[in-house]
């Protein structure tokens, strides 16, 4: 793929699953060799047929040949065991292509697998999530009264989202609490992807909440104004922020670092395959830098933290971060749909991984339910701090 192909760096959010990404703005014809020319065993697509053939004859109803076409596509992409490897179906598609453009359907969380449970990773503030609730790192342990191990991702976060004004019922264990039920009413939800203002002075404060299509022209805005306020430093803010477009992370990164660094390391059976770098010109550049991150900061939040910190040694603030460190292509296929594989895993500039693992914070600093409940930010605080010094 190109330098700008929609390469993703995003965990599975609840709102919407699936992805998007185009070659070249639009499939081209391939001429696919036998599999014996390209090294692997071919199906047994008999025995797929046999089986189709047996559900036909005997199954007391009627089949849906684009469900079985769906479901059949789904099994075998489920069958690499990878959650960010997945089929997904045209309203998937659809959904997410909402998402990222900030015009959200559901219950306003992200949510993820870690360590193999159905986690929160971040709750949009002011959604009915929060409101409700459900906070960063709780485990849902049913839907609708249902185990909740009983899905796969997907499927989970398809029986979460849905539309504005409908309920859902999660079933939630926070830490060595006993479950509790927490029903929430969906809605239609407008995120802006970046938000920014002046604090304290001369210190400018820049929230991303996801990367989207927007978020590349919005942080050029934000870094412009912030510039003709008078900031000397800034706050980047990606706690919560659950990663998107790979090329925007490093359009971010690109505010801040000259031209030329390593933003991210690209490698596949633990070999570089590409590394991408900034581009430089950025407003931001020169000045001191520290990054908010937490549980919630995933994916491509973790690539413009893990690069600030290797190239400008910005300081990382609050919490350890999710750790998803895996690279997403998505290819379109007929009728809308998507196949969203996991084509590389991603390193920081100073080859570190780290999925499943995160980063660490260089200053830790922990908010409370109590700190967010009372409306206190004592990483946003210490974060102010650093920066005075």
């Amino acid at each position: 793929m190109e330098r700008r192909s929609r390469k993703l760096g995003f965990v599975v959010p609840v709102l919407v699953i699936a992805l998007v990404a185009f070659i070249g703005g639009q499939a081209a014809p391939k001429i696919i060799p036998p599999s014996w020319v390209l090294g692997h065993k071919p199906l047994d697509f008999e025995s797929l047929n046999d089986t189709y053939d047996l559900l036909e004859r005997k199954f007391d109803g009627k089949l849906d040949q684009t469900k079985v076409i769906d479901g059949a596509r789904a099994g075998v992409v489920g069958s690499a065991g990878d959650p960010y490897t997945v089929y997904q179906d045209a309203k998937e598609a659809k959904d997410l292509r909402d998402q990222l453009s900030g015009t959200l359907s559901g219950i306003g969380a992200e949510i993820g697998i870690k360590n193999n449970k159905l986690t929160v990773i971040s709750p949009i503030a002011g959604a009915p999530a929060e409101k409700a609730g459900l906070r960063v790192g709780d485990y849902i342990a049913g839907i609708d009264k249902k185990d909740s191990s009983a899905y796969t991702l997907d499927e989970a976060v398809a029986k979460i989202r849905g539309k504005g004004g409908t309920k859902v019922t999660l079933t939630v264990v926070r830490g060595s609490s006993q479950p509790i039920e927490i029903t929430i009413t969906r809605a239609v939800i407008n995120v802006p992807s970046v938000t920014w203002s002046m604090k304290e002075g001369s210190i400018g404060y820049i929230k991303i909440s996801t990367f989207g299509d927007d978020t590349t022209e919005k942080m050029k805005i934000a870094a412009g104004e912030l510039k003709s306020q008078g900031a000397k430093s800034i706050i980047l803010d990606v706690r919560n922020d659950p990663g998107g477009y790979l090329h925007v992370a490093v359009d971010v990164v690109s505010q801040f670092v000259p031209e030329g660094k390593v933003v991210v390391d690209e490698r596949h059976n633990g070999r570089s395959q590409q590394k991408l770098t900034s581009e430089g010109g950025g407003l931001l550049e020169g000045l001191p830098v520290v990054v908010l991150i937490n549980g919630g900061s995933a994916s491509a939040s973790e690539i413009v933290a893990g690069a600030l910190r290797d190239n400008i040694k910005a300081k990382l603030v609050g919490e350890k971060s999710f750790g998803k460190g895996s690279v997403q292509d998505i290819v379109k296929l007929e009728g809308g749909a998507q196949l969203k594989i996991t084509v590389a895993h991603w390193f920081t500039p100073s080859g570190k991984g780290i999925d499943r693992v995160g980063i660490k914070p260089d200053i830790e600093v922990k908010q409370t339910l109590e700190d967010f409940s009372a409306g206190r930010d004592p990483q946003l605080n210490r974060a102010l701090q650093e920066l005075k010094k």
